[in-house]
């Protein structure tokens, strides 16, 4: 079964700096903020959510299939996708604009201050969910707001079950957008701060917001995550990392898991671990791409942090 990924790929610019911002960003001056952070420590990566969420289901076994819009610097990612098998046949190249960058810097608190320019993403509606064949499962990720708004509907018109997850791009709509979301999506996930953004916008608790939905999906960081679903919430810990480098892109390697057990029709604590095990794995690596470990690898480290078989 493929996975329809929608969502942005994007080259990310990530600079860390080596100390933290509520040292240097003072809440009295905050209407005049002019902050400078030496960054010492900068790389480029690829990213975009749809980019991450397909690279860790490929890890997983899965069968990603990329839609996402790119710009005339694409090159370089295309022949990425092509080398790690990833299905970019509909990945579309928009010519006259960038491929959407993050410039993100993380203090050592893990905070991030991200600037995104969106470039070719903005005509994401120029993807159609209706020209991907052989799709039993979809995913709506942050992108332009018009494709968003489409692919969510296209979804639910060819009654493929999909996941909303809205991410940074949650702030572009307002609260009957967002139901109408929910009213389309079979899943949605969001993070902590999501979660209360969407409870203040639509003005109902997630509680009444998980009716909408098959489950409700906020991860809480560090603290695991929760899954409301069936009138009842499943607490989900979290798997311990090896260690704590980056956590760019562990929202994305979480998604993934939850596509792989929505796929598999596990039961939602099972789906919650892997999640968990995914973003867990991925924090103890730069980037959101570069962990390399096998189906069998990632099995052995599931059995290790719950005690049970993938």
């Amino acid at each position: 079964m493929k996975t329809l990924i929608c969502g942005s790929m994007a080259y990310d610019t990530i600079m860390v700096f080596g100390d933290r911002f509520k040292n240097h960003i003072l809440p009295e001056q905050i209407h005049i903020l002019n902050v400078a952070f030496l960054v010492p420590d900068m790389r480029r990566e690829f990213g975009g959510c749809a980019g991450n969420i397909a690279y860790n289901l490929k890890l997983l076994g899965g069968e990603p299939l990329i839609m996402a819009t790119v710009g005339d610097d694409s090159a370089p990612y295309m022949h990425r996708l092509k080398q790690l098998g990833l299905d970019a046949s509909h990945v579309r190249e928009v010519q006259g604009s960038f491929t959407a960058q993050a410039f993100i810097t993380t203090d050592l608190d893990d905070n991030q201050i991200t600037a995104f320019h969106p470039g070719a993403m903005t005509h994401s509606h120029q993807n159609r969910v209706a020209d991907a064949k052989d799709v039993g499962l979809g995913i709506v990720s942050p992108d332009g707001r018009d494709g968003m708004l489409q692919h969510a509907r296209e979804f639910k018109a060819a009654g493929i079950p999909f996941v909303f997850d809205p991410g940074q791009g949650l702030p572009m709509f307002d609260g009957p957008e967002l139901m109408a979301f929910l009213k389309l999506a079979d899943f949605c996930t969001v993070n902590d701060y999501e979660a209360k953004l969407l409870t203040e916008r639509t003005g109902l608790p997630l509680e009444r917001l998980a009716e909408e939905v098959r489950a409700l999906v906020v991860t809480l960081g560090g603290n695991g995550s929760q899954i409301y679903t069936a009138g009842r919430r499943i607490d989900i810990p979290v798997a311990p990392p090896e260690n704590l480098i980056d956590p760019t892109g562990c929202g994305d390697a979480y998604r993934a898991g939850l596509l792989y057990g929505i796929g598999k029709r596990w039961e939602w604590d099972k789906i919650g671990r892997l999640a968990s095990l995914m973003g867990s794995i991925k924090i103890a690596h730069r980037g959101g791409q570069n962990h390399k470990l096998t189906h069998e690898e990632i099995a052995g480290r599931y059995r290790t942090a719950f005690g049970e078989n993938l």
